[in-house]
């Protein structure tokens, strides 16, 4: 008897998850039993939050879809996925103004994310269980370079940086979201994620380095941690990656 077997093409991103042999190009896999279709993406290595289409002989599938011998399978990631009905994606729809919890890992990465202004969740004790559970409960986007974690039932947002440089990882995130548009910088805590508010020399004198009142007149603090922020040498740092990620917006 000959084996049960389907053919599987993985576009885009996804193929980032393959064996090199198995990337950019259609290729036959030998089924065991009647999986699901999300089970026989996983399985392969794409973790489920970072598909957005699955097409099965062209005709949009939902992750319980039940993989069967002789079809296709095209499963899409988001953002370059055929043109669908918003039913037929298989991951929920993110909210217009993402919010992030990150994994112990990615400490630098959840610093940079609120210094653009969104809302992000980061600790060093993290249980995987727990950012699982905070990612679904609180309708977050996970952020890991734990495949194992990105695969958990729960985790309906995901995204696993490529990158290993925070500053990297940061350009990836903001093109993979499309979140130039809805950056709000230096709005937020970098050290403990509270929205800031404005205040006066009067008001932080004592809180400061000596002299710094004398030679800066525009202060937030933030009402959490209580740390102070003005505009020197680190904030001039800063305002150059943000116009940076600006820029990713008139390079499409």
């Amino acid at each position: 008897m000959s084996p049960r077997q389907l053919t599987v093409r993985f576009h885009g991103a996804l193929n980032d998850f393959l064996a090199p042999e198995r990337r950019g190009q259609a290729f036959t896999h030998v089924l065991q039993g009647s999986p699901s279709v999300k089970d026989l993406i996983e399985s392969l290595g794409p973790p489920h939050p970072e598909v957005d289409v699955v097409l099965v002989d062209d005709v949009p599938v939902g992750f319980a879809h039940r993989a069967q011998a002789d079809t296709r399978l095209d499963v899409y990631p988001t953002f370059e996925a055929p043109q669908v009905s918003p039913e037929a994606r298989v991951g929920p729809p993110l909210p217009d103004m993402p919010r992030f919890v990150l994994d112990v890992g990615l400490g630098r990465l959840s610093g940079f994310l609120r210094m653009l202004g969104f809302d992000t969740l980061w600790r060093n004790d993290f249980a995987d269980d727990h950012l699982a559970r905070l990612s679904h409960d609180e309708t977050r986007v996970l952020l890991t370079r734990d495949l194992g974690v990105l695969k958990r039932s729960e985790v309906e947002h995901g995204y696993y940086p490529r990158a290993t440089d925070p500053a990297d990882q940061l350009v990836e995130v903001v093109r993979r979201y499309r979140l130039t548009s809805r950056m709000r910088p230096f709005s937020r805590c970098m050290a403990c994620n509270a929205q800031l508010s404005t205040a006066t020399p009067d008001e932080v004198q004592g809180r400061v380095p000596e002299g710094v009142t004398e030679r800066h007149t525009h202060f937030h603090q933030c009402p959490g941690c209580q740390r102070v922020f003005w505009p020197g040498t680190h904030h001039q740092r800063m305002q150059a990656l943000v116009d940076t990620l600006r820029g990713l917006e008139q390079q499409g």
